[in-house]
């Protein structure tokens, strides 16, 4: 198992535990204090600790197709350190169910995240963890993606043959190594020739210029042109995008051309996103992720008011890039220790998936955070070690059956402020954003909501 990083577990548990020649117990330190830390580590410390393991080459899996679908799904998740492959047989079987029984789109990162050093020492491939975690994919009809996030030790100033699980995350390949890194995606494209869909790294890590406190956009989309480029020599079919970089913002302003009651946007951000969108080579798609919540306030002006964010940032994104099909790689919507009940957060990420429908989001992967053993498994899927399906997974199975990209999203009036509703020619979901019962009028019927409920309803004749 490997240990993973950083923005994706500030409302996570802690690190698991790392299997090597030792065990390294690594605790992820929580809030913004980590993402600083992130973005001011010198590549120069980077040193490999651990001897990664070279596994023999074995063929690459057969994978099947994946299922012929009228509508891209839109919905899908991403496979995070602990899933359903580390789950015991029947657990197993249940999660495939869950996953497979509206096919979805599936995401997994090729180093970190659950799967070990793809590429330990030049030339020489370990893709036992990649192998596993796509056969389970294509096992449960998923629409396979993959994330070409971390990069080997040795392309980052560390050793050949070992690998540093404490600073793998903070660190991006070091320019000479940009075509090593193109090298590897084209390896792993290879490997899988049935994804078709690439995500060129995650969240800038590494790409942070402390001399001048912003991203180096230009850096990375030297890396990122450099693995378009591979790709498409691969398979021209092959949809490749970027730049996965975190937009945050605040509640108390600063510059920014993109503001609203949801808070004011990291104008920086946005300049990487532009200068990426400018010296790309090519782009089938752009990618980004973030939060609801502010960096100084939490959620303004409220937990669902403050999910319209997405959607103004996803209209932004498409006027800038000319259109490019919009894809959230993750997305976060509550504050730490927050103590919500389960029937709220589902609330609170209904009122997103509406955003993100709405304002037209081709794609929007779920960071699924499923822990490791038996216990409480805030917004996950299905009960670790023991099944059970969890709220999180029908909202996501039920998005994707209905509001598949493509489809014509109608907003639909609703007597009450309480009440939020989006439809379809066949169907209208809603969802009480209160924590009391609420009786109203949606899309011309009677609805009585209980607190926080999330209601789905057949419109036209379905």
């Amino acid at each position: 198992m490997i240990p993973t990083d950083g923005r994706h577990a500030r409302r996570r548990s802690p690190w698991p535990i790392a299997l090597g020649a030792g065990i390294l117990a690594v605790v992820l330190v929580a809030g913004i204090m980590v993402y600083a830390a992130l973005r001011t580590k010198a590549r120069g410390e980077f040193r490999g600790s651990e001897v990664a393991t070279n596994m023999p080459t074995e063929p690459a899996p057969q994978l099947e197709q994946p299922p012929a679908l009228t509508n891209w799904p839109r919905w899908g998740i991403t496979h995070t350190q602990y899933s359903a492959d580390n789950e015991p047989q029947q657990v197993a079987e249940e999660a495939r169910g869950v996953l497979g029984r509206v096919p979805m789109l599936q995401n997994q990162h090729i180093m970190g995240w659950g799967v070990g050093n793809p590429e330990p020492s030049p030339g020489q491939f370990n893709f036992r963890d990649l192998d596993r975690r796509l056969t389970f994919m294509s096992s449960s009809r998923g629409v396979p993606i993959i994330t070409l996030c971390c990069a080997p030790d040795w392309m980052k100033g560390g050793q050949a043959g070992r690998t540093d699980w404490n600073k793998n995350h903070t660190v991006a390949p070091e320019p000479e190594h940009f075509d090593d890194f193109a090298k590897l995606a084209t390896r792993v494209a290879k490997q899988y020739p049935t994804v078709k869909h690439y995500l060129v790294w995650n969240e800038f890590k590494g790409f942070w210029d402390t001399t001048t406190n912003r991203w180096d956009a230009q850096g990375y989309t030297e890396m990122y042109n450099k693995v378009y480029t591979a790709l498409k020599k691969v398979d021209k079919d092959i949809k490749v995008g970027g730049p996965y970089i975190p937009i945050e913002s605040n509640a108390r302003g600063g510059q920014s051309e993109l503001r609203g009651p949801w808070g004011t946007v990291d104008q920086r951000a946005l300049e990487a996103i532009k200068y990426w969108i400018e010296h790309k080579k090519g782009a089938d798609f752009i990618v980004v992720d973030g939060a609801s919540m502010t960096n100084d306030k939490g959620n303004v002006p409220d937990d669902f008011a403050a999910q319209a964010k997405f959607g103004a940032i996803t209209t932004w994104l498409r006027e800038k890039s000319d259109d490019l099909p919009v894809w959230w790689a993750e997305w976060y919507v509550e504050p730490e220790n927050s103590q919500w009940s389960e029937e709220k957060r589902t609330a609170v990420q209904a009122s997103a998936l509406m955003e993100f429908a709405k304002s037209g989001v081709t794609t929007a992967l779920y960071w699924n955070p499923q822990l490791k053993g038996q216990g409480e498994c805030a917004g996950c899927l299905w009960g670790p070690k023991v099944g059970g399906e969890l709220p999180m997974a029908g909202l996501l199975s039920g998005f994707t059956k209905w509001f598949p990209a493509g489809v014509r999203v109608q907003e639909v009036e609703s007597s009450s402020p309480k009440v939020k509703a989006i439809a379809q020619e066949r169907q209208t979901v809603m969802v009480n954003t209160s924590g009391e019962d609420v009786t109203a009028t949606v899309d011309g019927r009677q609805v009585t909501l209980a607190p926080y409920e999330i209601k789905w309803s057949g419109r036209g004749g379905a």
